[in-house]
């Protein structure tokens, strides 16, 4: 009988191959898995009027952001105006309503436009996981009440049906039922299926081709692929915990059992390696450390108690999420399920561990050893042990796709004269941050490497064979060094909502995503996602509320308007030069206005002339 994994209770489950399901639903789009992209695709197929079955293994939505324990979201220096979808940005105001409405913030902080409850410094919104999960729930609520939406939490896929290269329906099992009895399953037949689970289990269930670890250089021409593949080479994931400062307590947690190896092997510490392999810096817990960096305490707090005149909130809560708990000791993709339980129990107790170090060992700032003041916070992460309730997933299977992303064509070292990463004209959403790969089993650490402001090429998101099923989460076809810029949480919201919307349209248009890669249908898709507040292109000061949103970026993804390689704006108000008015007519789009018409009237006459053509 089939095995697999219960990963928020760490246990193995059989699954009969007799056993009937319980019931039987019919979709127009099932979504597997409820992290962050899978909430962003289901959202995008419900308000586009599908139904919609929403799946999730933990009993709470929201993935990285919530169950995986990382409510400091890693974004960038634009994320406030520019570089994530509409969507995205109202998920972030929702949460900064929420404790608006719901706490007792001071005055001046509560008026802050943008409020960051935990002033950690590495997000600019820092905040508790539960209220990312009520947010979450509030956003669903509208059409679950109207039927167009079924959620099922605590269900996991456990096997698939599929015919000609469709998948015709998904097995869900209640991870609650146990022992696993007749009838304590669900068959969900839809059009189509989406796969945002965190390891992109519905992959090797539907025979979906895949590759996981690092890829070969002679495969990608990588510079820093390896010579050969290593499929175990996934990047290492970790239990993030939260700790309460409570000043002249103790509250030391017993070491686990392979503490001193742990404590060794990681190593536990302070010190972390920076963008050039010499460059090491050494934290302090309340000070700035070396080189000015600033303290490890308030790196991921998710709560300033100075923030709040609420006696729910007296002390700090920070979040721990550090190369301290990253577990690189073994891989959860393609291992059997007793030896993947085992890896998941090392990695909590490696977690655990870290946090008796920091209670006992670490370095005070002001001399002497171990902070017994921190008090580990098991209802932060709803869970008893204190650790996240699934571990933080930072690299999935990832399918064999159309199109698959490599460094050359991200990595700033690689395009020197370049603001922007390449041009994707098949974009559908944009991205921005480091290619970060924390390392996993055998691996030494790949310094970060500086990625331009890049793009989400539709090509990405197609299978080579399989024609219902699209990749929502962290397994869209990305190499294991480009998935390190690619995991992070807009982009991940946007790859599901891109997903989303293209199911949605295939529904609509009556063809396959396949078809959509092709003129006209990509470019009506692409209109679609931009009048959803999709940015597809980097024009920092073109935001998706700008009148000149559609067109400014329509017409760079079709190639019609000139990159600056200089900059990232559009200068919406500003006229044309010479340049780009040449280059304009070079592209047999001259500018039907004068030569001193804003660029934002220039782009839209050119939309106009071409949509009455």
């Amino acid at each position: 009988m089939p095995e697999f994994v219960d990963i928020q209770e760490t246990r193995v489950v059989v699954v009969p191959d007799d056993a009937p399901p319980d019931a039987i639903l019919e979709a127009d789009a099932a979504v597997i898995g409820g992290g962050l992209g899978g909430v962003a695709a289901a959202l995008a197929l419900c308000r586009a009027g599908k139904t919609v079955v929403l799946s999730e293994e933990t009993d709470w939505l929201g993935g990285q952001l919530t169950a995986q324990g990382v409510s400091a979201p890693d974004e960038h220096q634009f994320i406030e105006t520019f570089g994530a979808t509409t969507a995205y940005h109202d998920l972030r105001h929702r949460i900064r309503q929420y404790y608006r409405r719901h706490t007792g913030l001071t005055a001046e902080v509560a008026a802050h436009t943008n409020l960051n409850p935990g002033d950690g410094w590495v997000s600019r919104l820092c905040f508790e996981p539960r209220v990312g999960v009520a947010v979450i729930q509030e956003l669903l609520a509208p059409y679950r009440d109207a039927g167009r939406l079924i959620l099922r939490l605590r269900h996991r896929a456990v096997a698939a049906e599929v015919r000609q290269d469709r998948i015709l329906s998904v097995r869900l099992q209640d991870l609650d039922a146990l022992p696993i009895t007749p009838g304590s399953g669900v068959e969900v037949r839809a059009a189509y299926f989406l796969d945002a689970t965190e390891l992109g289990d519905l992959l090797p269930l539907a025979g979906v081709e895949y590759v996981s670890g690092a890829e070969a250089r002679s495969d990608t021409g990588e510079p820093h692929a390896l010579d050969a593949p290593a499929t175990e080479r996934a990047q290492s994931f970790t239990y993030p915990f939260a700790l309460e400062l409570c000043p002249g307590e103790r509250h030391v947690i017993p070491p686990v059992e392979e503490y001193t190896f742990f404590r060794d092997a990681q190593p536990y510490t302070l010190r972390h390696r920076y963008y050039t392999p010499d460059r090491w810096l050494t934290y302090r817990m309340f000070t700035p450390g070396e080189g000015a960096v600033l303290p490890f305490w308030t790196y991921r707090r998710l709560i300033n108690a100075a923030n709040f005149q609420d006696s729910r909130y007296p002390r700090d809560i920070a979040m721990i999420n550090w190369p301290g708990n990253d577990f690189r000791w073994g891989t959860l993709i393609d291992r059997p399920a007793a030896e993947t339980v085992a890896t998941l129990r090392r990695a909590q107790a490696l977690s655990l561990g870290f946090c008796h170090w920091l209670q006992t060992e670490a370095l005070r700032d002001e001399g002497g050893y171990g902070y017994p003041e921190f008090r580990l916070r098991p209802d932060v992460m709803g869970t008893e042990n204190g650790l996240s309730k699934h571990p933080y997933i930072r690299e999935s299977r990832r399918i064999r796709a159309r199109k698959t992303v490599v460094e050359q064509e991200i990595a700033a070292h690689c395009l020197p004269d370049r603001r922007r990463a390449r041009l994707f004209l098949d974009s559908v959403g944009v991205g921005l941050y480091a290619i970060d790969i924390h390392p996993g089993e055998q691996e030494e650490k790949i310094p970060p490497q500086q990625a331009l402001p890049f793009q989400i090429p539709l090509g990405a998101l197609l299978p080579i064979r399989v024609r219902n099923l699209l990749p929502a989460c962290k397994n869209i076809g990305t190499t294991h060094i480009t998935n390190g810029a690619y995991r992070l949480h807009p982009v991940e919201w946007n790859i599901g909502e891109a997903a989303g919307t293209l199911a949605a349209f295939c529904l609509d248009e009556g063809i396959s995503p396949a078809q959509v890669w092709e003129q006209p249908f990509r470019r009506r898709c692409q209109q679609r996602l931009l009048g959803q507040g999709v940015p597809l292109f980097w024009w920092t000061d073109v935001p998706p509320a700008h009148a000149a949103f559609t067109a400014a970026h329509l017409l760079a993804v079709e190639d019609i308007w000139p990159e600056p390689i200089d900059r990232l704006e559009f200068l919406p108000e500003e006229p044309l030069t010479a340049a780009e008015l040449d280059a304009l007519a070079a592209r047999r789009h001259p500018s039907p206005l004068a030569p001193n018409a804003s660029r934002a009237a220039v782009a839209q006459a050119i939309l106009d002339r071409r949509v009455e053509r």
